[in-house]
Parts: structure tokens; sequence; C-alpha cells
């Protein structure tokens, strides 16, 4: 068992929150998710695990249910985005937070952000003005819902 117990775990979910609030502030205002986030969290969750298996307090099971779970979500989140549900960098962000949840809290995961994502699609249908006022060529962008703050919520939740 490692002389610093959950320390590490912690500090990762620590940087987990830092990433998914910078992840949501950036389709926030742009109406994407740079690819960038999607993998520092993948990353994070690599190193969350180890930190895990040292201390004695994750397992190589858990690891690969985590991963079947993340693979799973990427999947799902894959033909959402070839029917134009979601956007690619929802997806991978998902995927990614997926990861984290593991078969304990994907259902957690899926419930937070199919609500908070609901919350932002009635604002949307309100009037809120959420996501961007325009696109960088100074055009109207089409109504469309930044889903990263939703994402978001769910994994903070299930962090």
């Amino acid at each position: 068992m490692s002389a610093l117990g959950p320390l590490p775990q912690t500090v990762c979910l620590m940087v987990l929150a830092g990433l998914l609030i910078a992840a949501a502030w950036q389709d926030l205002r742009t109406l994407h998710i740079g690819n960038g986030l999607s993998i520092a969290v993948a990353t994070l969750f690599v190193g969350w695990a180890c930190s895990g298996l040292i201390a004695g307090s994750y397992t190589l099971q858990a690891f690969g249910l985590a991963i079947a779970c993340g693979a799973g979500l990427f999947v799902v989140g894959a033909a959402a985005f070839a029917a134009g549900i979601l956007g690619g960098g929802d997806v991978k962000l998902l995927a990614a937070v997926g990861l984290f949840a593991g078969p304990a809290g994907i259902v957690d995961l899926m419930l937070v952000t199919a609500l908070a994502g609901g919350l932002l699609g009635l604002a949307v249908l309100v009037g809120a003005p959420i996501g961007p006022a325009s696109t960088p060529g100074g055009v109207a962008p089409r109504r469309r819902l930044p889903y990263g703050p939703a994402i978001a919520m769910g994994g903070l939740w299930v962090a």
C-alpha cells in the first residue's frame, strides 16, 4: 500500500474538475471542445487509475470495466454524432469522463448529464443567451446547444 494513501487520486480529481470547467467554458464561448481537453481527461484517468492500483484501492478488473464504459460511450456517442445529435467534441469528452465513471457511476453520469442538458435546452428555448453571439466571421450561429456544460455537470457529479 502506498504511503501517500488517496492523496494522488484526490489531486487527480481536483485536476479533473478544473478540466471539466475549462471544457464547459470553452464550449459556451465557442461551441467547440478542443481535443486537448478530452485527451487530458483520458490521460488523467490513467494517472488516477495507476495511483489507485499502487495504493491498492483500485483493481485491474475495475480498470478494464472503466475502459469498456468509456469505449461504449464513445460508440453510442459516435452514432449520435452521425445522426447530428451531438458534436464531436461532446462525444470525446463524454467518453473520457466515462472512464472515471466506470460501471458504478455510468448511470449517474448519464442521468445528471441528461438533466443538465435538458435544463440548458429549456433555457435556450425561452431565449437565454447561451453560447456565442456570433461566429468568428460575424455570422450568427444556428441555434445549437453547447453540451459541454451538461457533460461537465455529470462529470463533476461522478467525481
